[in-house]
């Protein structure tokens, strides 16, 4: 069979004519992409590219040889690659490339190896260029966009495979080589589903953090701005959940979630009792000053406050620029009626963090009751200067403006 033999000067000259529009369409499916990336939390990083005129030449004289005759089609002169940090975003990246594009294919690449081979995972998506695009930017002799979706280790496997395997000449076939290769790769996965885990960890732990936070701030209104409006804050109802079986081999990690499922469940004591284990550890002074302050929240919640005060005491000593341990220890003075140590405190933390709004109205509040109600407003404002939608602080104006007649 004879083959017809492409002239390649004509076909860089056509290739470059349409270069420019391919370049263009590119840059605005990119822009979609980053758009639609943007409601993720840990933010992919997108690269792309037009094929260059002398990788196309190449990738069209394979497939004219395995396709005698026909005209070969290239699917991936507009690519696109998204990089992802962890391995939960590939999905969601795929759903979102799904609703702002129409998929002609999908290729799990790698899916398909066994333990004992080597090969860079990947999720490739053919789109269809979208037609208001052409209709924008001209015929781009293009149909497809290719979008390659990876982590950023998967992506660097990949990169290193293809100057190891695909670009040279010569590849291993010594089954030593290919087994450090294969260990290399694995060891890259592994990597993966380790980051994975730990972000998922912390986010469960910060979940927990959150609802305790959460019930600690109710008790300090229910504790506080009663005195002020005489209103009653309702609570939350919750159900207790089981709480994890203890691990005596536990890290501190582990001996922390215990405590935060055992204090978010109001289960005081055992939380009290987790977060001396870990104090029993003897962590770093940061961790220390950490535990002292969650005990302290703990100590609160049972109203045992000078224990409360001890705790974030200790936790300021362990970590000098903790504010909102002072903070915290404001507050249980006021709940004491400690007015003038709370207002130490809540200057303490100011001092340390000028710019919280909330703890201006505590000091506000610590003002009021040792009736220096122009410290008080002074202290308000400057609240409402850094949240003016703070309802409760403007409650707390209108009042001071009564007592001050104006």
């Amino acid at each position: 069979m004879s083959f017809v033999l492409p002239d390649r000067t004509l076909l860089q000259k056509d290739y470059e004519r349409v270069f420019p529009i391919r370049d263009r369409i590119l840059r605005d499916i990119t822009g979609i992409l980053e758009t639609a990336v943007q409601t993720l939390s840990s933010r992919p990083t997108i690269k792309g590219r037009v094929k260059e005129f002398d990788s196309y030449y190449k990738k069209y004289l394979r497939l004219l040889k395995e396709t005698p005759g026909g005209e070969p089609v290239i699917t991936d002169l507009l690519a696109l690659r998204i990089v992802c940090p962890f391995l939960e975003d590939l999905s969601v990246v795929e759903k979102l490339i799904r609703g702002n594009f129409s998929v002609a294919e999908l290729d799990r690449k790698g899916a398909h190896f066994s333990f004992k081979e080597f090969g860079y995972e990947s999720v490739h998506l053919l789109v269809q260029i979208p037609p208001e695009l052409i209709s924008k930017w001209g015929d781009c002799r293009s149909q497809m966009v290719e979008i390659q979706i990876r982590t950023i280790l998967q992506d660097a496997w990949a990169e290193v495979e293809h100057e190891l395997v695909y670009k040279a000449e010569f590849t291993p076939f010594d089954d030593p080589l290919k087994r450090r290769l294969a260990a290399v790769n694995a060891s890259l996965s592994l990597a993966d589903s380790i980051f994975q885990e730990i972000r998922s960890y912390q986010r469960q732990l910060n979940r927990e953090m959150g609802k305790r936070r959460d019930s600690f701030y109710r008790k300090i209104e229910d504790s506080t701005d009663g005195l002020l409006f005489e209103e009653e804050q309702e609570r939350e109802k919750t159900i207790p959940l089981p709480l994890p079986e203890p691990n005596y081999q536990a890290t501190i990690d582990d001996l922390l979630l215990n405590a935060l499922y055992a204090h978010n469940q109001n289960r005081f004591p055992e939380a009290i009792a987790f977060y001396s284990r870990i104090l029993d550890m003897k962590p770093a002074p940061s961790i220390v000053s950490l535990i002292y302050k969650h005990r302290g929240m703990a100590y609160f919640a049972q109203s045992k406050y000078r224990e409360a005060i001890e705790d974030f005491t200790k936790s300021l000593e362990y970590d000098r620029t903790s504010y909102k341990s002072a903070y915290y220890r404001g507050v249980v003075r006021s709940v004491l009626r400690e007015y003038e140590g709370a207002v130490e405190d809540f200057t303490l933390s100011l001092e340390i963090n000028p710019y919280q709004n909330f703890t201006l109205y505590r000091r506000g509040q610590a003002y009021y009751h040792l009736e220096d109600y122009p410290a008080a407003l002074a202290d308000c404002d400057a609240s409402l200067a850094l949240e003016p939608e703070f309802q409760t602080a403007l409650r707390f104006r209108s009042l001071l403006l009564e007592k001050l007649k104006m």
